[in-house]
């Protein structure tokens, strides 16, 4: 995708008020286009099939299935989707999961808007991104 681009987004995430809080963030800007949301996998995975998102911003603890599983899934049938995982799991198992799963990056709910802003603009250039929480010779290892 070109980086000058808009980037058309779906949040998946089954609380309502961290997409709107999402949404706020990424509509103050003329980079992204959200042009979806969902609550749950199912629902994320009809979507993202009808919308073809440039990017998917997905939590792993969502209600059937799961995020990675969707990750997973896409990766299969739809690689041209660039899925961030969102979440709050600070766990080195859930970044390899994660990264098996064929997530293009990684980012904590703990982490600022600024890490938002560069994981977005990092998979907008087709870069891997993971959570600034990490040791980067791990992510390199996982994403590289």
């Amino acid at each position: 995708m070109d980086p000058e681009t808009r980037a058309r987004i779906i949040l998946s995430d089954d609380h309502s008020f961290v997409r709107r809080g999402l949404r706020n963030i990424l509509e103050s800007t003329d980079q992204y286009e959200i042009c979806g949301e969902a609550s749950d996998g199912s629902q994320t995975l009809e979507l993202a099939k009808r919308l073809h998102p440039d990017i998917l911003i997905i939590d792993i603890s969502m209600p059937s299935p799961n995020g990675l599983e969707v990750a997973r899934q896409l990766h299969e049938s739809l690689p041209e989707i660039k899925v961030l995982i969102l979440t709050m799991h600070d766990s080195a198992e859930m970044l390899r999961a994660a990264a098996a799963a064929g997530a293009f990056g990684y980012l904590l709910k703990s982490d600022d808007e600024r890490s938002l802003v560069d994981a977005l603009q990092h998979l907008k250039m087709g870069q891997h991104f993971v959570s600034p929480a990490f040791e980067p010779d791990l992510a390199k290892q996982l994403f590289h």
